[in-house]
């Protein structure tokens, strides 16, 4: 039983601490803490780069060659989901997204592990990116948007991104917590409650999953922990109150014994 408690008691490692050393050095720690999050970043960065160095129409070409949407999931559905991960539309936004990487990515990554990071965002990228294109499917079918729009461009990381903006909100402590979360629900929700495209609701979804992932999170890990340890605590003291109840019940049977035999002996 004191293994247990002595393990809640200790301080849980902070993954924003910065290390001792050099500048240089808490860097390098930085990006080896989380590699997903800058292997991303190191990819986004290169065809960023090949994007505004191509000329406009091969520039247009690689942007819908590498779209998720119904075109492409038809003709290529596996390459085109992971593919158009890794591309932005717009070059000139990258040092924006490396700032949201390393806000959102890099910590949630940091805090859960890289496996457990990759399926959150992956998951979400995914389902997001699937359930969007149902989404104009069903609207082309029902003749509200044109059939031009199965070549829609639906590139980007924002799906990713909102995945890992959900599970960070476990990550903050209260009252921080909360304002981060009305924050975030508000930075989502107002364009999809004022003409809402196909891009916010697969943002909704992916937050939602985001939020989902609790159980994939340490902080779910630790509740157990300290829920089994209560429990095994309550069981103790339970244990010991029975062995104090069986005790004074002894003693009780002991001393009526004793009464007994006083009580034979001046009989005789």
């Amino acid at each position: 039983m004191r293994a247990p408690v002595r393990i809640l008691l200790e301080p849980p490692r902070d993954p924003w601490a910065r290390p001792a050393g050099n500048p240089v050095a808490w860097v390098k720690n930085w990006v080896r803490s989380s590699p997903g999050t800058h292997i991303w970043l190191l990819i986004i960065g290169v065809t960023s780069l090949v994007i505004a160095s191509a000329s406009e129409g091969l520039g247009q070409f690689l942007i819908h060659r590498t779209s998720s949407n119904i075109h492409e999931l038809n003709e290529h559905p596996l390459p085109s989901l992971l593919i158009s991960g890794f591309w932005i539309e717009n070059p000139g936004s990258f040092l924006l997204y490396v700032v949201m990487f390393e806000l959102v990515h890099a910590n949630v990554e940091r805090w859960t592990g890289s496996w457990r990071w990759l399926l959150i965002v992956g998951g979400a990228h995914v389902a997001a990116t699937l359930a969007s294109q149902e989404l104009v499917l069903l609207a082309i079918e029902g003749h509200q948007l044109p059939r031009s729009m199965t070549h829609v461009v639906d590139i980007g990381v924002s799906y990713g991104l909102a995945a890992a903006a959900g599970a960070l909100t476990y990550r903050l402590r209260s009252p921080w917590r909360y304002g981060y979360l009305v924050g975030v629900l508000a930075f989502f929700a107002i364009p999809l409650t004022t003409g809402a495209t196909f891009t916010d609701f697969g943002h909704a979804i992916a937050l939602t999953m985001g939020y989902a992932a609790w159980p994939l999170t340490p902080a779910a890990e630790e509740e157990e922990e300290e829920e089994g340890a209560g429990a095994e605590a309550d069981a103790e003291q339970a244990g010991q109150a029975e062995a104090h109840t069986r005790e004074a019940g002894a003693d009780a049977g002991e001393e009526e014994a004793d009464t007994r035999e006083e009580g034979g002996r001046g009989g005789r």
